[in-house]
This record gives C-alpha cells, structure tokens and sequence, in this order.
C-alpha cells in the first residue's frame, strides 16, 4: 500500500471529519484517564499526538504539559481539529502539523510523550510507525497506543476485519495483545503494561460516522444479523425488528517507553 491508499485514506478522512469531531465517545473516557495516569505528564513534558483526528486527546492534554503537537494525515481533519480545540479548549500551546505517521517530520528525541489513539488499524506498516515513534521520542519517554483489539478466535477475527472494511475501506488490520506486544517490542520500546476497555457503539451513528449510504448500512446489518451465535455473544450484539441496534468490542492499551540507554 502507497501513495495511492493513503490518499484514499486522506479522501475518506476529509469528507467524514466533521463528524469525528462531533462524537463525543472520543472525548474524556476511561482509556483517557488511564492514559494520564500511566504517562503522568508535567509541565516540562512535550507531547506528540499521532493521528490526532477531531483532536480530543490533544485537548485533553494540552492543560497538563508544556506543549502538544497534534498531527494527521488528512489536512482537512486537521483544520476541524484546530477549529474543535481554538473553541472547546482555550488553549494556546496546541500546534497542527500535517504528517504521516510512518514518516515524522520531526528530529529525533523532539518529545517526551507520544499518544496514537484509535487509529492505528488504517496504517498500511505499524512495525515501521512504531519505529517512527521511537526514533521522535527522546530516551525514557513514554508512550500510550491505543487500537481495537482483535479477537484471539479466528471466526470472530475474520468477522471483525471482514465487517470493518464494507465500513470503512481504509481499515487496514487491526491485531491481538500478543501481536501489539511483539511489535513494540520490536521497535525498541520497553513494554510495562496493557489495558482493556470495552466499548458500545451505537450501531447507526458509527456506520453513518464512516460515511456509508442507506445501502451499506443495510448491508453491514444484514451482516451483523447473520452472523453466528458466538459472535453475537463475543461482540454483545442488540438486535430489535431484525436491525442492530449497538454491539461493543474490546480497546487495547499499550503503555511502553523508550530506554534510557541504548
């Protein structure tokens, strides 16, 4: 995947920014509480967000350190962001720098944070984003990913991912704790601990959010309807009048940092 897809990427994030700007479920959750507990930012610390998207996780930081870099690949989604975070926030010591993340135009060691929530799952090579990651934070940083966990069983996994792509084409892959754990420990980061949280979402507004028409959604339900009976109990599928109403999955959080010494 290149040039190609992530202008497919670009397109797709540009049209539906808005709103992911506007849903809520992005802003102050338990995986964002948990995040500031694990990173305990100060005021020396200098944050890079990854794939910011509407913003929220900028926002959320930006009272609690120095500064915030918030970066994406889409320079639409960055603009709604800016806009989200100039209004809802007061702050000034947020910048928007348009960037992909298997590619940061940033010098090495130029931060002691790094967050990337929620988006992992549309990046063609997470091994080479998470080198990047490494290389931009600077010796004993710390850093928080946090993505869709992807089922151990291989019927719900290829559910999930099938069911992900007639959403979203840009979905990529998402991977299982195991697989997330090898990874970062690939790129060099020291692996303290992961966290699970479960997430609801409502049916219509994520499948509308993706940008899908009336007939995708049907499709997609229709989907979800006839799935087995283990992947409605796994993904706690709420079903009336044959739609589905909510299903909820897992969320991953890797907490890691960088060593001090090579």
């Amino acid at each position: 995947m290149g040039r190609e897809f992530k202008d497919k990427v670009r397109e797709q994030f540009g049209r539906t920014a808005d709103d992911y700007v506007r849903n809520r479920g992005f802003a102050a959750t338990d995986d964002l509480v948990a995040t500031e507990r694990l990173l305990q930012p100060s005021s020396e610390d200098i944050l890079l967000d990854v794939a910011c998207g509407g913003g929220h996780t900028a926002l959320y930081f930006a009272p609690k350190v120095r500064s915030v870099v918030a970066s994406d690949l889409t320079m639409q989604m960055l603009k709604k962001a800016q806009e989200f975070v100039s209004e809802e926030g007061k702050v000034e010591n947020v910048t928007f720098r348009e960037a992909d993340a298997e590619d940061l135009p940033f010098p090495a060691g130029a931060f002691t944070l790094l967050t990337c929530r929620i988006a992992p799952h549309h990046f063609p090579d997470v091994p080479r984003a998470l080198r990047e990651f490494y290389r931009v934070l600077r010796r004993g940083g710390r850093m928080v990913v946090i993505d869709t966990l992807l089922p151990d069983d291989p019927e719900i996994a290829n559910f999930y991912q099938t069911m992900e792509k007639m959403r979203d084409p840009t979905h990529v892959q998402a991977f299982t704790r195991q697989q997330w754990v090898a990874m970062t420990e690939q790129a060099g980061f020291i692996v303290q601990s992961t966290q699970q949280f479960p997430k609801t979402h409502d049916f219509q507004e994520w499948a509308r959010r993706a940008g899908l028409n009336r007939e995708g959604i049907q499709r997609l339900n229709h989907y979800f309807m006839q799935a087995p009976a283990k992947v409605h109990d796994f993904f706690q599928i709420e079903t009336f009048a044959g739609e589905v109403e909510s299903y909820t999955d897992t969320k991953l959080l890797i907490y890691a940092t960088r060593p001090d010494k090579k």
